[in-house]
């Protein structure tokens, strides 16, 4: 491609602030970034680097609260800071298109399929009418949909995660822009459905020779499926180039930190000197959730989340539970603390849980305990970091005074690597990977045996995710702790877990020695997950 051809996106020494009564934030410094017709650029940075600012910046789309000190954003030569609301929403839809993250809170849930893709028709090409429901089939077609065709009343709820992403990419397309945005488009998806999504662009782009701006944390999906890489930090641009060099031999110390960063190696081998016997076993575990039921209010029908499992955990060890989205790997997690209620015998430190009282099970919950996918959900926002970490103790361990108490918090913290002196902030100055240490110091402070772990790294940047794994490793080997790891992030299952169960809607597929699996994967669904995680 001529370096002489006029780009299609050229951001030229762009900065944003956002501006909070006298509080002025510096988002974006100084960014320059350019995009020629057909080109694939990713933009990559951890959260907060500035990335979906700069990306949403060239739709207009910020808040009010944004200003921008100086830089121009030039759209085949026009600047969009400087467009009416008339040319704005022109280009938008029209010559560029976007896909959010997260397409549930995207798409509208009061209105069908049909009709929000049909506005986006109506408003751009004025197509009405039997036009309008053919371009709409079209486009059902081209995301590979064929069989929403039938059903264009549904509303968003009624369809998969990776269905509403098909949906979302079709309205972003529909009026064939020149440039579409991608704002992590499958960071939400299961690792198949990833695959097929990223896929699915890449197919589209070559058909239709739209240019797109990729922007993510996922480095796997930015050297399989983009050309140039342009890497954020703090706001500013610090490493620019083709892909390939920029992953052969990255020239800033951050950039090769994120390199560096990305999940890989295998579980720490066990201390052969601390036991190894059995913590706890499952036989013929089953939960399943009633569906439709008689006039009689009798069950007719089951959803089987967990479909006859059994297993065996050691002390020290890691059980890694894989699957996609309702094969029912956090089911499995749950029931085995008793969180809901399970058929079968699940045996903890020798006692079966499944018969004991509330009584009996409280006292056993010191030694179990669970860490949640969502840090800033799973911790109150109006209790500090201090009390939230000591309620365990008030409940477990009443005779310890408050002095006490204190300590055992001041201790949890040091553990997880965070300072002490924070305990009395609340969980929303922290960020996500502190608030998930919080999570972690707020299960140890009790020093249980068993840690289940629900997807605890899926909502971390790549670098804060290898903290993580390095600290759940230190951890484990410190207390010979037992964990039981769900996630559909193999590389992440992979770094931390002895044995593998792959789950597939409430049975077991295939279970075995992590690295066995992971190097000779003997069923064709496990072919397929590893296939997909763009190892």
């Amino acid at each position: 491609m001529s370096n002489k051809e006029q780009p299609l996106l050229e951001i030229k020494d762009l900065s944003v602030t956002f501006h909070n009564g006298r509080q002025v934030t510096e988002a974006v410094k100084n960014v320059n970034l350019t995009i020629h017709k057909g080109q694939t650029h990713a933009l990559v940075g951890e959260s907060g680097s500035g990335k979906s600012v700069s990306a949403m910046a060239t739709m207009q789309l910020l808040p009010k609260s944004a200003h921008f000190p100086n830089g121009e954003i030039l759209y085949k030569g026009r600047d969009v800071l400087t467009l009416n609301d008339k040319d704005l929403r022109q280009m938008r839809g029209d010559d560029i298109g976007i896909i959010f993250q997260e397409p549930l809170t995207s798409l509208n849930p009061l209105h069908t399929i049909e009709k929000q893709i049909g506005e986006v028709l109506r408003l751009h090409d004025s197509l009405e009418g039997s036009a309008l429901k053919a371009r709409i089939k079209e486009l059902l077609d081209m995301v590979q949909l064929p069989q929403m065709k039938d059903r264009m009343s549904a509303y968003p709820h009624e369809l998969s995660g990776g269905q509403r992403q098909r949906i979302m990419i079709a309205i972003a397309l529909a009026n064939k822009p020149d440039l579409l945005i991608a704002d992590e488009p499958t960071t939400a998806l299961d690792v198949t459905v990833q695959a097929q999504i990223l896929d699915l662009l890449a197919e589209l782009q070559k058909d239709l020779g739209m240019a797109m701006l990729l922007i993510t944390h996922d480095l796997p999906v930015v050297q399989k499926y983009t050309r140039h890489v342009s890497v954020m930090q703090h706001g500013h641009i610090i490493e620019s180039n083709e892909t390939a060099k920029i992953f052969d031999a990255p020239t800033h110390d951050y950039t090769k930190k994120l390199i560096n960063s990305v999940p890989s190696g295998s579980a720490h081998p066990r201390d052969p000197n601390k036991p190894h016997g059995i913590l706890a076993e499952a036989k013929n575990m089953k939960i399943y959730f009633p569906l439709h039921k008689t006039i009689f209010g009798k069950p007719k029908s089951f959803v089987k989340a967990v479909d006859d499992i059994s297993f065996t955990l050691e002390q020290g060890e890691t059980l890694g539970i894989v699957g996609e989205s309702g094969s029912g790997k956090t089911t499995l997690g749950l029931g085995v603390l008793r969180l809901i209620k399970a058929e079968g015998s699940i045996i903890f430190c020798g006692k079966d849980v499944t018969k004991l009282n509330t009584k009996e099970l409280r006292k056993m919950r010191e030694d179990m305990q669970i860490v949640f996918q969502d840090p800033f959900g799973s911790l109150s926002p109006r209790m500090s970091v201090g009390q939230i970490i000591a309620e365990g103790l008030k409940i477990h361990q009443p005779k310890m005074n408050k002095k006490e108490r204190d300590a055992a918090v001041i201790a949890a913290l040091n553990e997880v690597e965070l300072d002490p002196e924070t305990r009395h902030r609340f969980p929303h100055e922290f960020s996500g990977g502190q608030r998930q240490r919080i999570s972690i110091a707020r299960a140890l402070v009790l020093k249980p045996k068993l840690l289940v772990l629900d997807e605890p790294t899926s909502a971390l940047d790549v670098s804060i995710q290898s903290q993580v794994i390095d600290l759940l490793r230190k951890l484990q080997t410190t207390h010979n702790l037992s964990y039981i790891f769900i996630s559909h992030d193999l590389r992440v299952v992979r770094a931390l877990s002895h044995r593998i169960i792959v789950m597939k809607n409430g049975k077991v597929v295939e279970t075995g020695n992590a690295e066995d699996v992971f190097k000779a994967p003997q069923q064709e669904y496990t072919q397929e997950l590893l296939k997909a995680a763009l190892y």
